[in-house]
């Protein structure tokens, strides 16, 4: 039986793109129907990369409210449609993102996205962006019974792109990705522009990287120090 390729699992929202441009103002919109005033860009890592209902319940919270299961179900239906027709208007690519990804392809890594966004979003996005083509598996946070930090989730992804986990690197930008990475036992680099209000350099990852540009160098390292 042929090895498994190298694999190269990343991802989505404030790491492979910076969907905070259209995610906020959605969110914005939605909870602005119940009297929650507007979250401004500087505070995006207290609400967003958790998810959509998730994060309409991190608005509530930011301004010291709660929220009951039904009210974030009813605001949650109002976000999809909202967001389905607003996905890609501001949303891009980080800089560099698609210079490294052709690198890695190039010289043999299969790529896919793990995302806890839903599949059917995550796709649409994706397309959007002209991307899906890269990945030999896009997953997302209704794909399987189980979503980050479960370690399923991205062992899963692993198993639909045709990689091993012993051949797997995973890049995210919050404590669930490098929680997930670390239960499933895959080295994990963390990016510094993500959204996540703890520092990238204190969630634990192997790697931390500042801009798509290091990343070949950095995962090279990487796999070296795993012995790969």
């Amino acid at each position: 039986m042929p090895a498994s390729p190298p694999l190269l699992v990343l991802d989505l929202d404030g790491t492979l793109a910076d969907t905070s441009r259209d995610l906020l103002p959605v969110l914005n919109r939605v909870t602005a129907k119940v009297g929650l005033p507007p979250i401004g860009m500087e505070n995006v890592g207290q609400v967003v990369g958790h998810g959509a209902k998730a994060m309409i319940a991190r608005a509530f919270a930011f301004h010291d409210q709660q929220a009951d299961d039904g009210l974030v179900d009813r605001l949650f239906d109002d976000f999809l449609v909202d967001y389905e027709a607003n996905i890609a208007v501001n949303t891009v690519l980080y800089e560099g993102a698609a210079q490294a990804l052709d690198r890695f392809a190039e010289n043999g890594w299969r790529l896919a996205v793990c995302t806890n966004k839903l599949e059917h979003l995550a796709r649409q996005l994706l397309d959007a962006l002209g991307q899906s083509g890269r990945f030999a598996a896009i997953t997302g946070g209704d794909t399987f019974d189980y979503r980050k930090p479960d370690p399923r989730h991205l062992t899963r992804t692993v198993a639909l792109a045709g990689g091993a986990p012993g051949k797997t690197i995973m890049v995210g930008d919050s404590i669930t990705d490098i929680t997930t990475a670390r239960s499933a036992q895959i080295p994990v680099i963390a990016v510094e522009f993500g959204y996540s209000d703890i520092p990238a350099d204190e969630l634990g990852a192997d790697r931390v990287i500042a801009r798509f540009a290091e990343l070949w160098q950095v995962v090279g390292d990487l796999t070296a120090d795993v012995g790969w």
